[in-house]
């Protein structure tokens, strides 16, 4: 029980993590922003208290000593600064490293980690000059803005089952002291007598008087997450500090002496009592906090949406088997019957395919924080601007992209975005942007990263690949078919080699990963203006809406969100076929007939061409026959089957046979790739 309760903390903090590293990214814009400090400020007391709470003890005191540097921080007595902001990125490195494995046991780990909490100490222990400067003027604003505090009487009676949840509500009133100036009264009224006490059972309350310059959206937020396992009354009841008021001080005595308790409309009569001048038109506002029994989202493990998925994939295959019965049976019942479940199949599939969908948003950061410190570690000044973040994909599509984009990244970083001195000779400005923008076309997701750096010289890029006997000096080549030369094998446009680039490892890995999801990668650029790289992915990998083909008696599946048109192929239109280029109609396109792909006997019979997309132009691929729309589940290839490189994966039909699905994006490029090396 207590591993589970660790896991779920781990898998909290995370979250936490992450909302820490873009509070930080954003602070590092805008140093001022108070309530991003605030924000930084409460994931790191989060995970402090949690650590603590669930036996990560060096990841409870690691986070101590940086929560009482940002506390130097909102409270202003210590400047934001270019080294802090980097020894705080290097500290969530070291959290990550805590979450990941708990407490160190490793001494070099251990020197390295006591390394670091002695720097983040001597950013407390000794500021620099720059930063005390930035203090006496924090402070004198502070004072000022003292002025426009509140008074709010808070009652926090906790339901007697708070404790069994895992919640200790003193580490709430530790909140509560963080945001402002507190006077707490304890009541145990409803105590039971020895024989009757349950010691995992609440039975007190409490009544908080705070002073605060915090909205009361932030006293809310302290109970956001206990709000459903206690009764919580909020309520403002003075503006400025009704603790120092001496009325205040007359009404605890006398309540003491009286046994009375202290409320809300006691402490706003105070007021009017005490002021000396005439007081002021205030709204008073009171939030009792009222259960909420409607959730609205649930986390749910990865493996088991991965075997919601499998088995709706399972169910997809049975209903197929129900549809051949039913036509062979031809009984109107069970032919109906029979549509019904493929409908509600439909819609079962669509709903378990948007569940396994995340946004790309989860997965950014990173990107971000790649950005940052490359740039800083090469001396360049880079923005790095995301459109279309709340993008949605299918999580395992999402896992076998991260490594792509991250070299795509770091390749922008190197190899495009030029120095700022280079920058401003060439009339540009010193900071570079690179552009992440992501947007739905059709059925699937396009990805581009872009760049407004010195860009790709197509005429180089022939050169370097003449040179390396990449291709044939004589070839002619579009200006598209050289900038795919880039994914070639060993290529590497880049003259020295340096950690990050020019081993000529790398674009190729980019397209056979980015062909292992399905998806196609192409890259378009202008000479000092800028080089842009576009993924165009599929929405899912586990079902796919596919047409059912039929190749020398072998049955194929083709995906219909590929297919542009399907054209007869009579035995007279054959004839128009002139170097694997046809004319049908006032349409002229390349073709590829299957039969010698797959080197099945050919055959005179009538055919069929399938026409499909590819970038941006169209291909026919001509089969025997065509028999229809197929849903289809798609199953990985076994360990033989692998290494092949145009079939994408395989389905089992209603009648236990099995159908190859075709990746067209990579039998297209193969087959051009076997013509350029002729």
């Amino acid at each position: 029980m207590i591993d589970k309760f660790r896991a779920k903390f781990v898998e909290e903090s995370l979250d936490n993590v992450q909302d820490l590293e873009e509070s930080l990214l954003l602070l590092e814009n805008d140093r001022t922003d108070k309530e991003i400090i605030e924000r930084i400020f409460r994931a790191m007391h989060s995970l402090k208290g949690g650590g603590a709470m669930f036996g990560f003890t060096d990841l409870s005191e690691f986070t101590h000593h940086l929560e009482t540097v940002f506390d130097w921080v909102r409270n202003g007595k210590l400047a934001i600064s270019d080294d802090l902001i980097s020894l705080t990125f290097e500290a969530i490195d070291q959290i990550k490293h805590y979450l990941s494995v708990g407490d160190l046991e490793d001494e070099d780990e251990k020197k390295q980690a006591n390394a670091l909490t002695n720097k983040v100490k001597r950013f407390v222990s000794n500021p620099s000059e720059h930063d005390e400067v930035e203090l006496t003027e924090s402070v004198q604003s502070t004072e000022e803005e003292q002025d426009g505090s509140k008074s709010y009487f808070i009652k926090f009676v906790p339901h007697a089952d708070i404790l069994r949840n895992g919640t200790n509500p003193l580490f709430l009133l530790d909140d509560l002291h963080d945001l402002g100036k507190a006077h707490v009264i304890y009541n145990d009224a409803k105590a039971p007598l020895y024989d009757a006490f349950d010691p995992v059972s609440c039975f007190v309350s409490w009544i908080i008087i705070l002073n605060t310059e915090e909205a009361i959206n932030e006293i809310q937020d302290v109970f956001i997450f206990v709000e459903d396992e206690c009764d919580l009354e909020i309520t403002e009841v003075s503006d400025g500090n009704i603790l120092e008021q001496k009325a205040f001080q007359d009404l605890l005595e006398s309540n003491k002496e009286s046994g009375d308790t202290i409320s809300s409309e006691k402490l706003k009569k105070l007021e009017s009592v005490d002021a000396k001048e005439e007081p002021k038109e205030a709204t008073k506002k009171k939030v009792v906090q009222l259960k909420e029994t409607k959730i609205s989202s649930i986390r749910v493990a990865s493996n088991k949406i991965d075997e919601l998925v499998n088995l709706v994939s399972e169910l997809v295959t049975i209903q197929a088997q129900l549809n051949l019965y039913a036509e062979k049976d031809g009984q109107p019942g069970i032919i109906a019957l029979s549509e019904n479940i493929q409908k509600l199949t439909r819609q079962l599939r669509d709903n378990a395919f948007e569940i396994s969908l995340i946004p790309l948003q989860n997965d950014l950061m990173r990107f971000q924080r790649l950005v940052r410190d490359l740039s800083k570690e090469l001396n360049k000044e880079i923005d790095f601007i995301i459109e279309g973040g709340d993008i949605e994909l299918d999580k395992n599509i999402i896992e076998h992209l991260t490594d792509p984009l991250l070299h795509m990244i770091r390749n922008c970083i190197d190899h495009g975005i030029e120095m700022p001195d280079e920058r401003i000779t060439k009339g540009k400005s010193p900071k570079g942007t690179i552009i992440f923008r992501a947007y739905y076309e059709g059925a699937s997701v396009i990805i581009k990263v872009i760049d407004d750096g010195k860009g790709i010289d197509p005429n180089f890029i022939l050169k370097k690949a003449i040179s390396k006997g990449l291709v044939a000096e004589d070839v002619e080549l579009t200006r598209k078919e050289i900038f795919d030369l880039v994914f070639m094998s060993g290529f590497s446009t880049r003259e020295n080699v340096s950690d990050l680039s020019g081993r000529g490892v790398g674009m190729d890995v980019v397209k056979r990963k980015i062909g292992a999801i399905r998806g196609e990668v192409s890259i378009d650029s202008e000479v000092d203006k800028g080089t842009t790289i576009t993924l165009e992915l599929p929405l899912t990998l586990s079902i796919i809406d596919g047409l059912l083909v039929e190749v020398a008696k072998k049955q194929y599946v083709i995906p219909i969100s590929s297919i542009e048109k399907l054209y007869p192929l009579p035995e007279a239109d054959k004839s128009k076929i002139f170097n694997e280029v046809i004319s049908l109609g006032e349409e002229q396109f390349p073709v590829i007939d299957l039969q010698k792909v797959f080197k099945t006997p050919s055959s005179n019979e009538k055919q069929h061409i399938v026409q499909v997309k590819y970038e941006n132009k169209k291909i026919g691929l001509i089969v025997d026959d065509v028999i229809g729309e197929y849903q289809t589940v798609v199953k990985p290839l076994g360990k033989l089957l692998r290494s092949q490189e145009i079939i994408s994966g395989a389905s089992i039909m209603g009648d236990g046979s099995i159908s190859m699905v075709i990746d067209t994006n990579r039998l297209i490029h193969n087959n051009w790739i076997q013509k350029l090396n002729k």
